[in-house]
């Protein structure tokens, strides 16, 4: 899996890219009518009723446009807040808190509502041993920021990308020639490229499971759209050979009782694809 070091690599590049988008040649509007050493205050305002995700980030982007700006953090990453909470104060120079005041907000925004879902799932298969994960299904761009949300709200992250582990999906197995073929190509290319990373098979069927195991050693099989007694089956014909993962249109009404199924995870991509953002803003003090 991505590396902790890579995986701040990916946020920073978030960081300059998202300054750079919005900042360009320069906050005209700061600049044409705040004095350039005038110092100032302001809250990061809570508005909504959620799990805040991003209080990190936030302070490695507020000094990233001005080093010199002092935060004062009040409520962590993973906290309940509510209505009326204040997450943090920045202090420091006018002109540099308004420059990063909107990549700021909308990045808090969207993590904040990614990790009150995840909580929410989470929450719904506790005590059952099952892990909540998220997917590729992230925002272009911004994926490690939604991947640290899930985490900040309890979930465990799925491979990253396409790099960091091998998942053959149906496209995969169909255009191969099979399961069997799949999985043994697969292997073939790690072993001539000399590459160790996880193995994930997904499977249709009762059937193609019993085809993934024959086909030999992998780390997990992906049991995609079964139903509840389909799951059971499932998890008892894998056994402890590899590790289980349920998948497909999964929701909260439904997600405890895949869990009561035995699965070891449980992958959903509403949590970064199906949120509205939390409601956020930075008031002067």
């Amino acid at each position: 899996m991505i590396t902790p070091e890579a995986f701040q690599k990916e946020i920073d590049r978030i960081i300059e890219n998202a300054i750079r988008e919005d900042v360009g040649t320069g906050d005209h509007s700061s600049l044409a009518c705040i004095d350039p050493d005038s110092l100032g205050t302001a809250a990061l305002l809570v508005k909504d009723e959620a799990i805040i995700a991003g209080v990190d980030f936030a302070k490695q982007l507020l000094h990233y446009v001005d080093p010199k700006l002092e935060v004062d953090v009040r409520i962590k990453d993973g906290s309940p807040v509510s209505y009326g909470d204040i997450a943090l104060y920045i202090n420091g120079k006018s002109q540099s808190i308004l420059k990063a005041e909107r990549v700021m907000l909308n990045s808090m925004q969207r993590m904040s509502a990614i990790a009150t879902k995840t909580k929410e799932y989470v929450d719904a298969v506790a005590g059952t041993g099952t892990k909540i994960l998220d997917t590729r299904k992230t925002t272009p761009g911004f994926r490690a920021l939604e991947k640290l949300a899930v985490k900040i709200g309890g979930g465990e992250n799925h491979r990253y990308a396409l790099y960091d582990a091998i998942m053959l999906k149906d496209n995969h197995i169909d255009m191969s020639g099979g399961v069997s073929k799949a999985v043994s190509k697969t292997k073939e290319y790690l072993k001539q490229n000399n590459l160790d990373l996880p193995l994930i098979v997904e499977a249709r069927s009762l059937k193609e499971i019993e085809a993934i195991l024959q086909a030999g050693e992998v780390d997990r099989i992906l049991i995609d759209n079964f139903n509840y007694a389909d799951t059971r089956t499932a998890v008892a014909l894998i056994g402890n050979r590899c590790k289980t993962e349920s998948s497909g249109g999964i929701n909260l009404e439904t997600v405890r009782a895949y869990a009561d199924c035995g699965v070891d995870f449980i992958s959903v991509g509403a949590l970064t694809h199906s949120v509205h953002n939390k409601d956020l803003s930075l008031n002067a003090v």
